[in-house]
């Protein structure tokens, strides 16, 4: 049988609906953990999840929550707290990419992806910090990109990354002292409608000659949130492939 790691743990995946964050919101509560995850675009599939999760034994919450407004993560923090007492684990999954070259980038596309991949996270972070116990967990998801932007047009997408990996020092270090640990989980190139259409150009740069799969970045999420991850903080854990190799 299975150890349920997050037994009595209430946890918050941002931009859970579809996707990676999806993958990670059925590992956390296969963990045991009480879940709560934001969606925005993903409506559908976001009511699905919880359903499916809910009939199948689980106790999930959907909140709709775009993550460029700073108002509604905030609203969706304290919906989660109201509805099941407290918040354990963040998972600051929801994030944007929009590719474009430098000469042509529109700026609001730059302030679109800073909004969302950067502010949302330090939004979140700062909200949830303030409810979150000792021992708490906050797992930021990063990319790749971050150290190897690998293609033309991912310059901005490459730079907010590479943002979230230095806020997740920071905010480490500001609340260690709670025993509060702080990682990033970079992963590389994942089966996903991001990743559509694109696998034959991306494969020959991974090592092990194909894309990941959600479950696998999910399952080293779950390890950062569970007992075993208490000193590790201020760390990045690429999932890849070998894509950095």
């Amino acid at each position: 049988m299975m150890t349920k790691t997050l037994e009595g743990k209430v946890a918050l995946v941002t931009g859970g609906g579809r996707g990676i964050g999806a993958a990670i919101v059925r590992r956390l509560a296969e963990d045991g953990a009480r879940i709560a995850f934001t969606y925005s675009k993903s409506s559908d599939a976001a009511k699905t999840l919880e359903k499916e999760l809910n009939a199948w034994g689980g106790n999930v919450l959907a909140v709709e929550a775009d993550s460029s407004d700073a108002e509604k993560v905030v609203k969706a923090i304290e919906q989660v707290r109201s509805h099941f007492g407290k918040l354990d684990i963040l998972v600051n999954n929801a994030g944007v990419a929009i590719g474009g070259v430098v000469g042509e980038f529109p700026l609001e596309d730059f302030d679109r992806q800073f909004a969302v991949n950067v502010r949302g996270v330090f939004v979140a972070s700062q909200e949830a910090s303030r409810y979150m116990g000792e021992g708490s967990r906050i797992i930021n998801i990063g990319s790749v990109v971050a150290e190897r932007a690998g293609f033309p047009g991912y310059s901005v997408y490459a730079a907010s990354k590479a943002a979230v990996g230095a806020l997740t020092k920071g905010i480490a270090r500001d609340l260690a002292s709670r025993n509060i640990t702080v990682n990033t989980v970079q992963p590389g190139p994942i089966v996903s409608s991001m990743t559509e259409g694109l696998e034959d150009l991306v494969k020959p740069f991974v090592a092990l000659g194909r894309l990941g799969h959600g479950s696998e970045v999910a399952s080293l999420v779950s390890y950062l949130a569970g007992p075993e991850a208490s000193f590790i903080t201020g760390a990045a854990f690429t999932a890849d492939g070998g894509f950095l190799a």
